[in-house]
């Protein structure tokens, strides 16, 4: 399948029918250039409502974690962005609902046939990290950021930048003092090849 009829599949997928019913499409970005990959959980509502991925304070936040503009991130064609699940998921009490369960397993493997050059893939949050590091339920997402380097050079997991995650990153200044520069590091070096 090419990514048009991949696309296509997606929004035709009974499980995604409500979604495609309301006129909304999944949201992903998928580039034959690309050479860094995001995995996040899931389109927050504003990026959902705008169909532009990470177009919001977490996306501000990502981005100046990663020392990219706005115009780089969106526009060099060296970012590619593959959610855990390509749709809003809702909301709960605490914030956005899950991805769903298995939706990763079912379109990431068609999705990344078509990425030949990804050099780096931002595990961004534990729903990324416990799918494709194979992390158990027990794993704390802190550990696992701590010892970033042991994923690397291919992986870099990384705490969601979501405004309400401020707490975790008063309590643990160590991720902006040092992850965040190791990350900008790894990300220019990728990028400007």
């Amino acid at each position: 399948m090419n990514q048009q009829q991949i696309f296509q599949a997606i929004k035709n997928d009974i499980q995604n029918q409500k979604y495609t019913d309301l006129g909304i499409d999944p949201l992903y970005v998928v580039s034959k250039e690309a050479r860094i990959l995001i995995i996040g959980q899931a389109p927050g509502i504003k990026a959902q409502k705008s169909g532009k991925v990470w177009n919001d304070l977490s996306g501000i936040k990502l981005r100046e974690w990663m020392g990219l503009s706005e115009t780089q991130f969106y526009n060099s064609n060296k970012i590619a962005i593959m959610p855990m699940d390509f749709y809003y998921p809702g909301q709960s009490r605490n914030g956005d609902l899950p991805p769903r369960h298995d939706f990763a397993k079912k379109w990431h493997p068609l999705l990344l046939e078509k990425m030949p050059n990804i050099e780096l893939t931002l595990l961004v949050g534990s729903y990324a990290q416990k799918e494709y590091l194979n992390l158990k339920n027990s794993q704390k997402l802190t550990d696992v950021v701590r010892n970033y380097k042991k994923y690397l050079p291919y992986y870099f997991p990384i705490v969601h930048p979501s405004p309400l995650n401020r707490r975790w990153l008063k309590k643990n200044l160590w991720f902006e003092e040092v992850v965040v520069p190791e990350l900008k590091k790894k990300v220019r070096k990728v990028f400007e090849y």
